[in-house]
């Protein structure tokens, strides 16, 4: 079931090369005759790629062929990326308020660089050539552009009754259990996508449970079940901030003891595998030895009914598939907006034959109703009943064609962005602004409409897996939210990019081709041999490997220099073994996202570093710099930076530095007092983030001119004064903040009137969080004509409210 990806790569790379052939910098390069011909071949193919896809899983030569077109596809992005760093090269060169000039002529390098790429892309031209015959030799047909759309609607980050159907007689036999039972182990047995997780989160949320257990804990279990990870996901449930990952087992045991502090518990184990008796046995070993273990009480979750029979001597609830009646009505909801069903009542009967292909299971039923939302092409729903998947040979406990159904009708881009979500771990909390830098970084995002940021384009294919059922959101964070992904939804992405992505272990092997890798296991402590052989690759991502020396992560970057030259995405955060980077690291010209987060054994940057001038994301909090490099306003295409600074005074800020600059994070400046006035000339900042920047006592008036700042947020700056009286000048001041946040700071008294007022009509949520010595709100505070959120917790000083203000319509919080 691997996936070529060829319709949406296609589409990106004829994408680039109509804008570079657009793009009269590119015509220096005396390339145009060969690109517009590269466009026309690529054309005619993309004309006729959505009727292959169709015909590839009946024809192995098509297929053979598509993948063959593939490697040609992702071999012309490169060399059209190569245009792309030679531009940004000459036009930081003659930028003069960067600072750099141009010292030599450049006309040789030019030259030279002229005619490699000529010859590059005539070799690709070749190529296609080559295969044209094989390929007009199917008898492909032209077909419409990829019309496969998805309508939006609300979700929500919680279990409710809305979404759960046919569940309250399990939920109330586990509840019973809780409270009567005498052995602390509840088994919850059932196929995939029968609603375990559901009933579990129904019964940890129940009020009457959250009375009855002093201490709650959410562990989702690796497969591989041993007792220093179980431990260290139970104090990380407890206590996210623990540091723990290099404890032994005897100081995880008493850590854990010290933060239950004999308190009785409730302990969720979502998805256990483990059948290994004796494991099973030391865990409770373990738990028996707490103080509160006498009244506590573990709910497992499992497919297996051997591993129920393994934790617990009592009959575990097993889950049987919902009645029709109770998946029809789970189906309408998902389908239809309310009663819109009795309209279409020939969609209903089609619909009630696909709830009975579903048999029972609820996360069938809630995709494919996800799938028909507002379709009322009855053909459509036709096509859904009587398509080919569900013909295909599965085992009792698979749903994986149900699935694939659903992810067959996303838009050809949406599949490619979903299939990169099988890089992450299973049961990982992903964060939004993460996988869409990711997406980012690969080029998987269509252009921005006019007036349109890329983040912006990301949320929407985000929030249209969302609106499938595909992505479950877990939290809202304002900027951005955190998200799941259910783990036979997890193995349907892993199966449809086995060929694009590879998780690498030393059990595990990959393709020559493969372009994405994750390293994610913690016992990996050398880099495997094959990867040697690998030279496509584009992404690497460190997410969980050995600790103990710094020898993998300094392989990795060797081999990434060495090999992968067209590296896109490098992720090493919180490798704290880490002592720095390959001095050539600047020859992954192509470095989009890079994120050294929690590196802190890093002290300096090399020479090299400042030639990746394609950096769009770079994250350097916990990198102790001295200060911020000058070089560092060359990387002129950068949307996204956080960086920790050992400095009184950033260094100044100077027009047409970072023009693209979405996102300013200031981590853990300790020293830092003030910050720059040049901070005016970051015109596209949107978000402004201020964490540990304990000695910063002020911010700067300039701040006024950032008239696109939607999120100001402020957490743990002691000494901050944010006293900021408008001026004369100031009366008709425009600014767009959307979002202030304010956490831990002692000195905060005021709010800063300039730039709230200056936002009057955009500003909407305001939060404030352990300020303890702010007294009351401005009077003025009513003049925020759009606000519709307040939070004000943990504030002491703060007994009342202002009277002046009128409270109807504001959602607040005390």
């Amino acid at each position: 079931m691997a996936e070529t990806f060829l319709a949406p790569i296609a589409s990106v790379v004829l994408e680039k090369i109509v804008r570079a052939i657009a793009n009269k910098a590119y015509t220096a390069f005396l390339v145009d005759r060969d690109l517009k011909k590269l466009k026309e071949t690529l054309s005619r193919i993309q004309a006729v790629l959505f009727d292959a896809e169709r015909q590839q899983h009946q024809n192995e030569n098509l297929r053979l062929c598509m993948w063959k077109l593939r490697d040609i596809f992702y071999d012309a992005e490169d060399v059209i990326d190569d245009f792309k760093c030679e531009a940004v090269r000459k036009q930081v060169s003659n930028h003069s308020n960067l600072g750099f000039r141009r010292k030599f002529s450049t006309g040789r390098l030019h030259g030279t660089f002229s005619l490699t790429m000529n010859h590059k892309i005539k070799e690709i031209n070749r190529r296609l050539s080559e295969l044209a015959a094989e390929w007009d030799s199917f008898g492909l047909r032209e077909c419409s552009n990829d019309n496969r759309r998805v309508f939006q609607r609300d979700t929500h980050s919680f279990v409710n009754s809305w979404d759960v159907i046919g569940r309250e007689d399990d939920k109330r036999k586990i509840i019973d259990l809780l409270m009567r039972s005498s052995d602390p182990v509840i088994p919850i047995v059932g196929l995939g996508g029968l609603g375990k997780t559901t009933v579990a989160q129904l019964v940890y949320n129940y009020r009457e449970v959250t009375r009855l257990f002093q201490q709650k804990l959410w562990v989702c279990v690796p497969k591989e079940f041993d007792l220093p990870s179980m431990l260290k996901l139970m104090i990380h449930s407890i206590n996210r901030e623990e540091n723990c990952d290099n404890s032994g087992l005897d100081a995880l045991q008493n850590c854990l003891r010290s933060l239950l502090k004999d308190k009785e518990f409730l302990l969720v184990l979502d998805d256990v595998w483990n059948d290994n008796q004796e494991r099973w046995a030391d865990f409770i070993d373990i738990l028996s030895s707490m103080g509160g273990w006498f009244k506590s009480k573990i709910i497992v979750t499992t497919r297996s009914l051997t591993v129920a029979s393994i934790i617990s001597p009592i009959r575990p609830i097993e889950l049987e598939g919902l009645p029709h009646e109770d998946c029809l009505r789970l189906f309408k909801k998902r389908a239809f907006k309310d009663g819109d069903e009795r309209r279409h009542p020939n969609l209903m009967r089609i619909g009630d034959d696909i709830v009975k292909r579903c048999k029972g299971v609820p996360l069938a039923v809630r995709t494919l109703g996800s799938l028909l939302y507002r379709k009322t092409d009855e053909s459509y729903w036709i096509s859904v009943r009587d398509s080919e998947m569900w013909r295909l040979e599965q085992s009792d406990n698979s749903i994986l064609p149900v699935l694939k159904l659903s992810y067959d009708h996303l838009p050809s881009r949406l599949q490619r962005c979903f299939a990169f979500l099988a890089l992450y771990k299973k049961d990982e909390i992903y964060r939004s602004h993460e996988v869409i830098q990711l997406w980012m970084a690969n080029g998987l995002l269509e252009h921005p409409r006019e007036n349109q940021e890329w983040e912006a384009v990301g949320d929407r294919y985000l929030y249209e897996l969302l609106s499938r059922c595909l992505i479950e959101k877990e939290k809202d964070y304002g900027t951005y939210f955190a998200f799941r992904m259910h783990d036979l939804v997890h193995d349907l992405a892993l199966e449809v990019s086995q060929k694009e992505c590879k998780t690498v272990s030393n059990r595990t092997t990959a393709d020559e081709n493969v372009r994405h890798l994750s390293f994610s296991d913690d016992k990996l402590e050398i880099v495997p041999h094959y990867l040697q052989k690998l030279r496509n690759v584009r992404t690497v991502i460190i997410q969980g490997v050995s600790k103990q020396s710094n020898t993998i992560e300094e392989s990795l970057i060797n081999l990434c220099v060495s090999n992968f030259e067209h590296l896109r995405v490098l992720r090493l955060r919180s490798q704290a073994s880490l002592t720095g980077l390959h001095k050539d690291i600047g020859k992954l010209k192509h470095l989009r996202d890079l994120d050294l987060a929690g590196c802190r054994s890093i002290t300096e940057l090399p020479r090299s570093f400042y030639e990746l001038r394609l950096l769009q994301k770079l994250r350097m909090s916990g990198i102790p710099l001295k200060q911020l490099p000058k070089s560092m306003k060359c990387l002129i295409e950068l949307r996204y930076l956080e960086i920790t600074i050992k400095a009184k005074h950033l260094t100044e800020i100077q027009q047409g530095c970072w023009p693209c600059l979405q996102h300013l994070g200031l981590i853990d400046c300790d020293n830092l007092e003030c910050l720059p006035e040049g901070l005016k000339h970051l015109t596209s900042l949107g978000t402004l983030d201020l964490l540990g920047c304990s000695n910063l006592v002020s911010l700067p008036r300039s701040m006024k001119f950032l008239t696109r700042l939607q999120v100001l947020s402020i957490s743990s700056c002691k000494r901050i004064n944010l006293l900021m009286e408008p001026e004369e000048g100031d009366v008709n001041l425009q600014l767009s903040l959307k979002t202030l946040s304010l956490w831990d700071l002692e000195e905060l008294k005021d709010l800063p009137e300039l730039l709230l007022k200056g936002s009057s009509s955009t500003l909407r949520r305001i939060r404030i969080e352990s300020c303890n010595n702010i007294e009351a709100l401005p009077v003025w505070l009513k003049d925020l004509t759009s606000l519709h959120e307040l939070e004000i917790l943990d504030c002491p000083k703060m007994p009342t409210l202002p009277e002046e203000m009128d409270w109807t319509g504001l959602d607040w919080t005390r």
